[in-house]
């Protein structure tokens, strides 16, 4: 059937993209038939379908045969189009496969060898940073090991001592070993940096992997490092510029030489700066601004408790004895004068710079401001103990604890109780001049660092306040 020849047949019905079989069918059968008819008549339905087929299949046959020729016209030149499209693509495929292999053999042969070596350099590289961590953690070990032999004064077995800020170190008698246990602090310190090391390219990282650095640590540095925070914890505990613990005349301890006091002083600071160093290390990226130095400050404050609970048992014993109040009072005013030594010795000493801790360049103005307002190790004793004095913080609490003890004697009764209250005036006098007398502290035993050393003597501050709070607790319990 020729294109534009009439056919019953609607071919845009059957084209059209919405075209829906049931519908058609539906609307085949209804037109057919009545819709009151049962049952319905679906054979002239079926022929029309069956004949609309016929139809269409003679107009394709009609079409195929007269259009022959352009068919296979096309189908030839299509044929030979593929034909041409493949010989040219197995000529590309060819030069392609060519230019891998050249490829692999020029370039990934010489990557993979290039890789080999590369991976070779960093494992050779990644040995020499371990094998210099190791000799530097080792050469640190044996500084450690002379420091501490300087410190114990057992002298050193190995190659002469290193060289400090007081000169040469000698394996002397360990009385001025005291000096080498900042530099064994700063010691220990880059030893711990290097232990603590977990980053990759880190100096120190992969020391855990050696054993030799694993038996250093365990067997020599950690103990080590024990020693040295016991000295230093020690030298303060038992920091005096009293000749003897007190005076056995009853009178108010004199301090000792210039040289002598000269040397505490330099006990006291090294063991301050040697507890700073060695205080917990800071978790993440601390500044020295906000640096709590907690092995120091517990410490420091271990001392004040001991010198306040002895002068409160002293004190208290002596309340029941009076006749050894003189001895007592005067134990308690040296310890208090040892206490404002303690003070201004922490004053003028400014931390030290600690490895760990991030540099003032790098903080922040308002933290270099925090730390202008803390350059002693002064400070966060005082605010670790909430005061603003060290020795008023001593007589205060002394009074606190000492208050309910007169309290208890005088509930007792007895002898005691009234020999107090007999004796409430003296025990006034007795104890205002007590820590009126503390307060007068020799010029050498402030270490006199503006003048040469003499014997006169010196009052810091004002403590009548603190004399009254010590009255209070003694005589106020007693009553009138």
């Amino acid at each position: 059937m020729a294109e534009g020849d009439p056919s019953y047949i609607d071919y845009e019905a059957f084209l059209d993209p919405e075209f829906s079989p049931t519908s058609f069918a539906n609307t085949l059968v209804t037109s057919t038939n009545n819709a009151t008819d049962t049952p319905l008549d679906l054979s002239t339905p079926l022929s029309r379908v069956l004949f609309d087929l016929q139809e269409i299949d003679t107009h394709i046959h009609a079409l195929t045969t007269k259009s022959a020729l352009p068919l296979l016209s096309h189908t030839q030149s299509q044929t030979k189009a593929a034909d041409n499209i493949l010989k040219e693509s197995g000529t590309q495929i060819a030069s392609v496969t060519q230019g891998y292999e050249r490829l692999q053999k020029e370039v990934i042969q010489k990557w993979q060898a290039a890789e080999e070596a590369r991976i070779a350099a960093e494992n050779s590289l990644e040995t020499v940073r371990l094998a210099r961590a190791v000799a530097r953690c080792l050469t640190l070990g044996r500084q450690l090991e002379s420091q501490v032999s300087e410190i114990t004064g057992r002298g050193a077995t190995g190659p002469a001592l290193p060289a400090g800020p007081d000169g040469p170190a000698s394996p002397s008698t360990g009385k001025d070993g005291f000096r080498a246990l900042e530099r064994a602090a700063y010691t220990i310190l880059n030893l711990r940096e290097m232990f603590s090391a977990t980053t990759q390219g880190e100096e120190g990282y992969g020391l855990d992997r050696v054993k030799v650095t694993r038996t250093l640590r365990g067997e020599f540095v950690i103990p080590a490092e024990n020693m040295v925070k016991s000295r230093a914890q020690q030298t303060i505990n038992r920091f005096t510029l009293s000749s003897n613990s007190a005076s056995a005349n009853g009178q108010s301890s004199i301090p000792s030489g210039y040289k002598q006091a000269r040397d505490a002083r330099a006990r006291l600071a090294t063991a301050a700066t040697t507890l700073y160093l060695l205080s917990p290390a800071p978790k993440g990226e601390t500044t020295a601004a906000n640096y709590k130095p907690e092995l120091l400050l517990s410490t420091l404050q271990g001392f004040m408790h001991t010198a306040i609970m002895t002068s409160v048992n002293s004190l208290a014993r002596a309340l029941t004895q009076l006749p050894t109040m003189d001895r007592a009072l005067a134990d308690i005013s040296a310890r208090c004068q040892d206490i404002v030594a303690l003070e201004n010795i922490l004053r003028n000493l400014r931390p030290p710079p600690h490895p760990l801790l991030a540099s003032a360049i790098d903080e922040p103005a308002e933290a270099q401001a925090a730390a202008s307002n803390k350059p002693n190790l002064l400070q966060p004793l005082l605010q670790a103990l909430d005061t603003t004095s060290l020795p008023s913080y001593y007589w205060r609490s002394l009074a606190s604890s000492l208050a309910p003890r007169v309290q208890e004697t005088v509930n007792r009764g007895g002898v005691s109780a009234r020999t107090l209250r007999s004796n409430r005036d003296r025990l006034r006098v007795e104890i205002k001049e007590c820590v009126l007398r503390a307060s007068q502290v020799s010029a050498t035993s402030l270490l006199a660092e503006k003048g040469r050393p003499g014997s006169d003597m010196v009052v810091v501050g004002n403590w009548e306040r603190e004399a009254a709070v010590m009255v209070s607790s003694v005589v106020g319990p007693l009553g009138r």
